[in-house]
């Protein structure tokens, strides 16, 4: 599987923010559309990434107020990036060595959306659903030939 089969289901919509945007408007826009993240454009070029992780640390290191900060200041200057052809065992390998839980997907310099590790965990689950699906389907459905039984689990050993 890859990225594009999983942003062919989750669509194209896109939220995004500039570099020169007050955090307080971004963290508003955050909470108003239920979103963990934004990217960040400038130029019509991927510039960062604003997540709810960096602006914690942003509140933290200003006392607790988002005070008078801009994205510049608190995005993720060197996102990690994955393309739509990357495979999902490949994303998840990323993602969980950099603690990443948002991945901007690129092609070339073209923002083509944004994955979550929920988006990858659900694929995983849903495809693992899928695949024991058919397989209990092909062990129901196993052709009995002559002196063939369908697979049954054995007992333990007494």
């Amino acid at each position: 599987m890859k990225v594009s089969d999983i942003l062919a289901v989750k669509g194209g919509t896109l939220y995004t923010v500039t570099p020169e945007e007050t955090l307080g408007n971004a963290l508003r826009t955050m909470a108003e559309l239920d979103i963990g993240s934004l990217c960040v454009m400038s130029h019509g070029e991927l510039a960062g990434m604003l997540t709810f992780r960096e602006v914690i640390q942003a509140i933290v290191r200003n006392g607790g107020s988002v005070g008078t900060s801009v994205v510049r200041t608190v995005m993720d200057d060197f996102p990690l990036t994955c393309t739509p052809e990357t495979e999902l065992d490949e994303v998840r390998r990323m993602m969980l060595s950099r603690h990443a839980r948002y991945m901007p997907v690129m092609s070339q310099k073209t923002l083509m959306g944004v994955i979550s590790f929920y988006d990858v965990a659900k694929a995983v689950v849903d495809s693992q659903d899928f695949e024991n699906r058919m397989l209990k389907a092909y062990i129901r459905d196993w052709p009995v030939g002559e002196g063939d039984e369908p697979p049954t689990a054995s007992a333990p050993p007494q």
